[in-house]
C-alpha cells in the first residue's frame, strides 16, 4: 500500500525497496498524489493489479484515468481507496457513515501511518508516503496479506531517506 508518492517534486524516483514489493505483490493499492503520470504508468506495468484513486495534487490526465474512490474486493475483503478522509478527529465515526459497505479504508494525505478500527470494525489504513516524511521519523509503506477475508500480517516498512529531486 501506497499513497502520497509525489513524484518528482519530493524525490526523483521512488525507492528500490518499494519497486521490489511491487513486483513481488499480488496487488498494489495507492490512495493519490501522485503528481505525475509516470508513476503511475509505472505502477500499472510492473503491478499484477493495481486499485488506485487520485488527489488533491493530482492534475487532469490522473483524474482522467483514476477515480475518486477506487474499490475491489480482495480474497472476500471489501476495500476502498480515497485520498482524503479529513481531520484525524472524528475520523473512524466519520468513515464508518461513509463507508458503510467497507471493511478496509485505505487512504492518504497526511503522509502520517495511521492503522485503527471504526466503532462497526472496518479498518483505517494509512501508509504514510515513500518519499515524504513531512513530520515523521522516516518514509513508509505498508504491506499486508489478505486471505480467506482475513487482513493479517499488517506491517509497516520504513525507508531511508529519499533520493531528492532537484
Amino acid at each position: 500500500m501506497l499513497a502520497d508518492t509525489h513524484l518528482p517534486r519530493r524525490a526523483k524516483r521512488l525507492p528500490d525497496e518499494v519497486l521490489a514489493a511491487l513486483d513481488t505483490a499480488d496487488v498494489v493499492l495507492h490512495a493519490g498524489d501522485w503528481v505525475d503520470v509516470a508513476t503511475l504508468d509505472l505502477l500499472e506495468q510492473r503491478s499484477a493489479r493495481l486499485i488506485a484513486c487520485y488527489g488533491n495534487n493530482d492534475g487532469p490526465d490522473l483524474r482522467g484515468r483514476l477515480p475518486e474512490v477506487a474499490r475491489a474486493d480482495i480474497d472476500g475483503i471489501r476495500f476502498a481507496v480515497v485520498h482524503e478522509t479529513g481531520a484525524a478527529t472524528g475520523r473512524e465515526r466519520r468513515m464508518d457513515d461513509a463507508f458503510d459497505d467497507v471493511d478496509v479504508l485505505v487512504f492518504g494525505h497526511s503522509h502520517i501511518p495511521w492503522d485503527t478500527r471504526t466503532p462497526r470494525g472496518m479498518r483505517l489504513l494509512n501508509p504514510g508516503s515513500p518519499t515524504d516524511r513531512r513530520r515523521q521519523p522516516h518514509c513508509t509503506y505498508l504491506t499486508a496479506d489478505a486471505r480467506d477475508g482475513e487482513l493479517t500480517d499488517v506491517t509497516l516498512h520504513r525507508l531511508p531517506p529519499p533520493v531528492r529531486a532537484r
